[in-house]
């Protein structure tokens, strides 16, 4: 069983074993199976070599940000969230994700909902919030296992879908589906685009001034933008704090490093996905076509960046600034839980909702749509932070939009269900 969790819980190994297989059942010679799982996993483990290197300069951001402006509260950080989850039901929360796979794959083969979930951290994340939220109603581990693994897979089957018409828009076919739990914010920043804007004013077709030519190279972008960023945190924190975490470095040299440590882990980030993406959905069409008819892989969401790689910046600085206006409203009403917005999240899924706004709404879509999609990543998990500080989960809360909404219809339901039957 121990095998089966780690090789589960690693989406590289996962996605990997998936291409592996299409290739098998395709009756690829040795040389081509061993040849495109490799490259599947390496192009993911590239993939995740940037994610885990933007992960830290974000982090130290986040640091300077805070001391900076002075701000205390709870960080709006699904891996955090996620370790003191595990520390306290870690073998059912291994067990409901296991179970959700298995979901997965019977309800896509047997059911409408054809989607194959190849994320494994953000199973992980589900699974620890699904099972959060019964126990805090007091539920059993096996009902537990049962209740939260069946709708892990059904989510995982279904809530691609509802990007799936954008996600033809962005990409031009329909081969691939996105797997990040954040649908119904990206599906609805979609909407909102074609409301709100024209998709043919896309920001990949701004037309800078001259003296703005570098921003048309999309690594020179991110990296002036991240390194002004960086300069405004570390100034609002100051010389002691910044020193801290220098490590040595200068003061006033570490946020140049930083933003431009930032630039490089994207490229890197973008490269990896294109190559475990191109094996991944070649080796998927047998998997498909043999065993889960109609059926495509959801993959990270990561994947849409090289799409729209400037809709991507603009998102992520669209869906801070809305977390940030969230986090003033809630002290401004004295709220007794301040969510801190991330800005690792802030990035990941608020570029991701940029893009998605972008492909049906232009530049106006993009900037709407991941600015809601911030609002809702900073305020939905004041739902179930309180459920989960009953169990001594404190600090750190899940902020994707679908486990907050999914996670408090379940906890109401479970709780009306347990008012009957006493």
């Amino acid at each position: 069983m121990k095998v089966i969790i780690s090789l589960l819980s690693n989406a590289g190994i996962l996605v990997g074993l998936i291409s592996m297989l299409g290739l098998i059942l395709q009756k690829k010679s040795a040389d081509d199976v061993i040849k495109g799982t490799a490259k599947t996993i390496i192009g993911f483990l590239i993939f995740n070599i940037g994610s885990a290197a933007i992960g830290v300069t974000l982090t130290n951001f986040n640091t300077m940000f805070q001391k900076g402006f002075g701000i205390t509260g709870v960080v709006t950080q699904v891996e955090a969230a996620t370790a003191l989850a595990q520390g306290k039901f870690g073998t059912i929360v291994a067990i409901v994700m296991v179970i959700g796979f298995a979901m997965n794959l019977f309800f896509a083969r047997f059911t409408p909902f054809k989607n194959i979930f190849l994320t494994g951290q953000h199973s992980l994340y589900f699974a620890c919030v699904l099972t959060l939220v019964l126990k805090a109603c007091n539920v059993n581990n096996t009902v537990t296992i049962i209740v939260g693994g069946t709708l892990l897979g059904f989510s995982a089957a279904a809530l691609p879908g509802l990007c799936q018409r954008y996600m033809r828009k962005i990409t031009g076919n329909d081969s691939l589906a996105l797997g990040h739990y954040n649908h119904l914010a990206y599906a609805f920043s979609g909407f909102l685009g074609s409301k709100v804007g024209n998709p043919e004013h896309s920001t990949e077709n701004f037309k800078f001034p001259k003296w703005l030519s570098i921003f048309r190279d999309f690594t020179m972008c991110v990296a002036v933008v991240m390194v002004i960023v960086f300069y405004v945190a570390a100034f609002a924190a100051g010389k002691t704090v910044v020193d801290g975490l220098a490590k040595g470095v200068d003061w006033l040299v570490f946020p140049l490093l930083q933003g431009l440590q930032f630039a490089a882990a994207m490229y890197v980030l973008i490269t990896g996905v294109r190559m475990f993406i191109s094996e991944i959905t070649a080796a998927f069409v047998a998997i498909s076509e043999k065993y889960i008819p109609n059926s495509r892989p959801a993959v990270d969401c990561p994947s849409v960046f090289p799409f729209a790689p400037t809709a991507v910046i603009l998102g992520f600085i669209s869906a801070y600034a809305a977390g940030l206006v969230s986090m003033g409203v809630m002290i401004a009403m004295k709220s007794p839980i301040v969510m801190i917005p991330s800005a690792s999240i802030a990035f990941f899924s608020g570029g991701t909702a940029g893009v998605f706004g972008n492909s049906t709404g232009g530049w106006k879509g993009c900037i709407a749509g991941s600015f809601v999609a911030g609002v809702l990543l900073v305020s939905l998990p004041l739902m179930l932070y309180p459920v989960f500080a009953h169990l001594g989960i404190v600090g750190a809360s899940f902020p994707n939009v679908d486990y907050n909404i999914i996670g408090t219809l379940l906890y109401k339901i479970t709780q009306f269900i347990q008012s009957v039957i006493h």
